[in-house]
């Protein structure tokens, strides 16, 4: 059943913190993996969920520094996986599954913004092939191990608003722009949670998200002019409008992953601890950050969700649905 694109009034928002939506939500037996789950909003969703009960798995490409981050919290094991290398991620996965364990709660956080032109694998662009293609693969993979009534929770961002998905250029092979490829990177997010939900059929529920603006690690390559330049912070470094702290960033994934308000829901584009709005008609360029919030047409499409899908089998090889 399609769930319609607008708030439901969850009585949570912008400063709702991961803690404060799991207030009464017991997790006790639940298995939760979170990519990128030991840096930014990921390690917060992972303190978040373990102290609700749940048992996080946190897969990661730097495994010490996971491991060192983590250091203390009880309820999480460390694997080893990157997502912008294929090998790794269908090893992880079949580890995973061999294990004969279930995934009750699945969220995507892990991802780079904004990066210099790099390529990875067989020359796939690599923001497109970390954020959307290494979680598309990793999902399709796990899928056998994920259980029935989970949630698969897709990390995107309001930067989708700077690119739809690219079809005449995908890996921008005739000129690279680190903002377009973000935002069809963030685009691909929502769009791959949109056609998971279509394919589960209401046994499994997928959600899309932006978490808000959030200082972390994320930003590292943005430098300070740039960041002035882009309005984020001002002449003294001061930081400029609805920025959140790394509790509140963590609020909204964490939500779509746990709460009951969802139940029956799915395969929508959630901001502040809410199923978002349509988008205004608004012209965006990506020297702008400060979009609009609310949802693009094109990352809700159900044509284009069903195209990238496709797409994403034939570069990947993976496909839990074939």
């Amino acid at each position: 059943m399609t769930t319609p694109q607008h708030k439901i009034g969850s009585g949570f928002g912008a400063t709702s913190t991961a803690a404060e939506v799991l207030t009464g939500i017991d997790l006790t037996g639940k298995l939760a993996l979170v990519t990128g789950g030991y840096s930014g909003l990921g390690l917060e969703t992972t303190r978040a969920l373990t102290e609700a009960g749940a048992h996080v798995v946190v897969p990661a490409r730097r495994r010490s520094t996971a491991v060192s981050a983590l250091d203390g919290m009880t309820g999480v094991e460390v694997d080893e996986l990157d997502l912008a290398d294929l090998d790794s991620v269908r090893g992880f996965a079949d580890r995973f599954v061999a294990s004969g364990r279930r995934i009750d709660l699945f969220i995507g956080s892990a991802g780079i913004m904004a990066a210099p032109e790099t390529r990875v694998g067989p020359g796939w662009e690599a923001q497109f092939a970390t954020n959307h293609l290494g979680h598309f693969a990793l999902v399709n993979r796990l899928w056998p191990a994920i259980a029935d009534g989970a949630r698969v929770v897709s990390v995107s961002s309001r930067g989708h608003h700077f690119s739809g998905i690219r079809w005449d250029d995908l890996q921008f092979e005739h000129g690279y722009d680190k903002w377009l490829a973000y935002g069809q990177a963030k685009t691909a997010n929502v769009l791959f949670a949109v056609h998971l939900d279509a394919l589960a059929r209401d046994r499994v529920r997928a959600f899309a998200l932006h978490p808000g603006r959030i200082l972390t690690p994320l930003l590292r390559h943005i430098d300070e002019q740039e960041m002035r330049d882009r309005g984020m912070i001002d002449a003294d470094g001061n930081i400029v409008g609805d920025w959140k702290n790394v509790e509140q960033g963590a609020a909204t994934q964490v939500w779509a992953a746990t709460s009951p308000q969802l139940d029956g829901m799915g395969g929508v584009y959630l901001e502040d601890c809410d199923i978002a709005d349509p988008a205004p008609p608004t012209q965006t360029t990506p020297a702008n950050i400060s979009v609009s919030l609310g949802v693009r047409d094109y990352a809700i499409d159900p044509a284009e969700a069903t195209r990238l899908w496709h797409l994403s089998a034939t570069l990947t090889g993976e496909n839990a649905f074939a």
